[in-house]
């Protein structure tokens, strides 16, 4: 291991090691230890940036008037037009991600990228089909739902690792804190990621089935009138009775009278995050719905899963676009 190594800062000479030397000498950085390399590069860092505080301060300043602009304009983007931009979400949410993860390699995450694509193009093309097969809507929610389920628990896994590795649990077990709290982020990272891309399919989706059923309009009034013992989520005949324990799910009555298949009902609001009756747009009491305390994080769950699109999608975007700005007027 190399013992002495200096770093001239301005014609001030800064010795890392063990001792000083009159004179400057060159060294291999390839036999540092990585404590010795991060201090190499500090050093060099403040040698760059060293007398730049005026640049600095314009490149925040830039930074925080884009964020605020660009905040306008979605906001003003999706009141106006909405469908456009959840599409165009939906795309950044899904590419963004890949072209990072290509450039450094992380060919596991590429891996459960082009497993999910596959799927979901398969189920997003059945969803998408006129007529709609009777068992498409079904299928669709079933898969969404398991998704959604799984990203949730990931999530939840991945942030308790964090939060042990910060209290040192790891310690007890002599996992490494580094390869522990990598293990914790990559977790969360899947769960939110594989969450947020898939309730925007899923969205998709259920907006597509649901005009093709015919029960349900997003403007205007239904093409079909609803019986009462139709599904309005997938159109097909309910069998068991609101009063009735149904062996694999139970049917369930929203408050304007309207029926529904559980399992369709649940997906509709949690999945496809549509909170008002299919048929009638009447809104869905949730609380009142999920009456199980376990449910009810599931609903928190997709609320943050919202909030966490624009990081994903959008940040990447706004902040290359910062850059490009500094480029520009040649702040570095």
């Amino acid at each position: 291991m190399a013992g002495v190594f200096e770093v001239e800062v301005d014609g001030v000479e800064h010795d890392h090691g063990l001792g000083h030397h009159d004179e400057p000498h060159q060294f291999d950085v390839s036999k540092l230890s990585p404590e010795e390399k991060w201090r190499v590069e500090h050093a060099k860092m403040h040698a760059k940036h060293k007398g730049h505080e005026a640049m600095h301060a314009e490149m925040v300043l830039i930074l925080i008037v884009t964020l605020v602009v660009a905040q306008l304009v979605l906001v003003q983007w999706k009141q106006r037009h909405p469908k456009s931009y959840n599409l165009v979400t939906l795309f950044q949410m899904w590419v963004v991600p890949l072209y990072f993860t290509t450039k450094l390699h992380w060919w596991r995450f590429l891996t459960t990228w082009f497993i999910f694509s596959v799927i979901t193009a398969y189920i997003s093309y059945r969803a998408t089909r006129k007529p709609l097969a009777c068992t498409t809507p079904r299928l669709v929610y079933k898969w969404f739902l398991l998704l959604y389920k799984i990203s949730y628990a990931t999530g939840i896994v991945g942030y308790s690792v964090v939060m042990f590795t910060l209290f040192g649990i790891n310690l007890i077990f002599r996992i490494k804190p580094e390869d522990a709290m990598d293990f914790g982020v990559s977790l969360l990272f899947y769960g939110l990621y594989y969450g947020v891309l898939g309730r925007d399919f899923a969205e998709m989706c259920a907006d597509f089935m649901a005009s093709t059923v015919g029960y349900y309009s997003a403007s205007g009034m239904p093409t079909k009138h609803l019986s009462d013992n139709i599904c309005a989520v997938c159109g097909q005949p309910i069998l068991v009775d609101v009063s009735e324990e149904g062996i694999i799910e139970n049917t369930y009555r929203l408050s304007c009278n309207h029926v529904f298949h559980e399992f369709c009902i649940r997906g509709w609001c949690i999945v496809g995050k549509k909170q008002m009756c299919p048929y009638c747009k009447e809104k869905v009491d949730l609380k009142r719905m999920f009456s199980n305390p376990w449910e009810r994080p599931h609903v928190m769950y997709g609320q943050l899963l919202d909030w966490l699109r624009y990081l994903v999608a959008w940040q990447p975007v706004i902040i290359g676009f910062v850059q490009g700005i500094n480029y520009i007027l040649g702040l570095e």
